[in-house]
């Protein structure tokens, strides 16, 4: 592991390099990365090919893996728009003069050296380097093996890019993905200002129980959608079909559907086709699974699968009393992401935004839509559900910290 320790010596050094590149020429750095990026796809599509060829045929979660010319596109598209977005260091965020004549100013700087640990999505390894280089940091990577030779040819690729702009390569750091290289990122506290886990709930959890870096979390998400008893029932189906199925290995995808009792039979009965279509595994406790009967994928829920993560095309239903129960439900089993309410009754739609604790809460609305480019901050690096520094879509304007300036004239105190 001393090697380890080694390069991240170098990427803290690196990451100083950054202070005096004027903000034009980090938006070129990005701009050349994205136009390497696509005129390495034939590269990167066999790359990913090798890296899916190792996984088990049918998995779902290979979803998160999979490169395509449309999704190499939308990297691309992303990462241009990292590059337009406005510099968030060096911002004035307070000045004043003390009664001393102390002036003071406090101003936006980068985190200096991020780390992140992920697993399966390549996208990320083009995400985060992007989003660290715009806001002046360096980025330390640590994949996973599922993904380990598409990383691998990335980093080359966005190597080659600072290369050419006489930068050093060490800014971008792509570690081994050996397992034990973890161990030693959870250590790193003279070279790592910050760790970022995305990924599974499980891997979220091993980082923050173990790293001496400081642990800045993008959660899981058990996502819920409650269709309360004044809901359209066509704009409900149109959401929890869209919520579940559209891309369900993701974390904005919806897990749970609650259904108020009286509107349950109507709906469901909708629901059924729309889910069968797509064969939907639903899990359902007893009064929605007597109103399914005769459903194809139908199974009966057990407590546990009321604060699953599926990431599959499977979710859990249940009939409640009330938008009381639905509440409370909620607070029991929501991993804090996102949460939505479909209702006409905007007093009901009030208290849902009101009393949730979510990183996100909808209104009519999908799920879906919690993401960093949706939200128009260009990229994410995930999607934080805890409550300090950042919360929601953690994006170019979060990948900062602040520095206070105090400029005297002899004053003593």
């Amino acid at each position: 592991m001393k090697a380890i320790e080694a390069s991240l010596i170098k990427t803290h050094k690196a990451a100083k390099a950054l202070q005096a590149v004027s903000s034009k020429a980090l938006q070129q750095l990005l701009m050349d990365m994205a136009a390497a990026l696509e005129a390495n796809q034939a590269k990167l599509l066999k790359a990913n090919a090798l890296d899916l060829a190792r996984q088990t045929s049918g998995n779902p979660r290979n979803d998160r893996l999979l490169l395509n010319e449309q999704r190499i596109g939308s990297i691309a598209a992303s990462m241009r728009k990292v590059a337009k977005l406005p510099d968030p260091t060096g911002e004035v965020l307070a000045e004043r003069t003390l009664p001393n004549g102390i002036q003071l100013k406090k101003i936006s700087v980068p985190l200096g050296v991020v780390g992140a640990i992920y697993e399966s999505r390549p996208n990320v390894t083009f995400d985060i380097a992007a989003l660290c280089l715009r806001s002046r940091n360096a980025a330390v990577l640590k994949g996973s093996s599922e993904a380990a030779t598409t990383n691998a040819l990335a980093v080359k690729i966005l190597h080659g890019v600072l290369k050419a702009h006489h930068l050093p390569t060490a800014l971008i750091n792509l570690l081994p993905p050996d397992r034990e290289v973890v161990q030693e990122l959870f250590k790193a506290t003279r070279y790592l200002d910050v760790l970022i886990p995305r990924g599974s709930d499980q891997l979220i959890q091993f980082v923050r129980s173990n790293s001496r870096v400081p642990v800045i979390e993008t959660g899981a998400g058990v996502c819920h959608v409650y269709v309360e008893k004044k809901a359209n029932l066509e704009k409900a189906l149109a959401i929890i079909v869209n919520a579940k199925t559209s891309r369900p290995s993701v974390c904005n995808a919806a897990d749970t559907i609650l259904i108020d009792a009286p509107i349950a039979a109507r709906l469901l009965e909708k629901l059924q086709p729309a889910f069968a279509a797509f064969e939907v595994e639903i899990f359902a406790d007893p009064a929605a699974h007597r109103l399914l009967k005769g459903y194809p994928f139908l199974r009966k829920a057990a407590k546990a699968d009321f604060g699953r993560e599926f990431l599959s095309m499977k979710c859990a239903i249940k009939i409640v009393a009330g938008i009381d129960q639905a509440l409370e439900h909620i607070d029991r089993y929501s991993t804090k992401h996102s949460e939505a309410i479909v209702s006409e009754d905007k007093k009901q739609c009030s208290r849902f935004i009101r009393e949730v604790d979510a990183a996100a809460v909808y209104t009519n609305a999908s799920t879906r839509f919690t993401d960093g480019e949706e939200f128009g901050l260009g990229a994410e690096i995930g999607i934080s559900t805890q409550k300090l520094h950042a919360r929601g879509p953690f994006a170019l304007e979060k990948l900062v910290t602040e520095k206070w300036i105090l400029q005297g004239d002899g004053q003593v105190r």
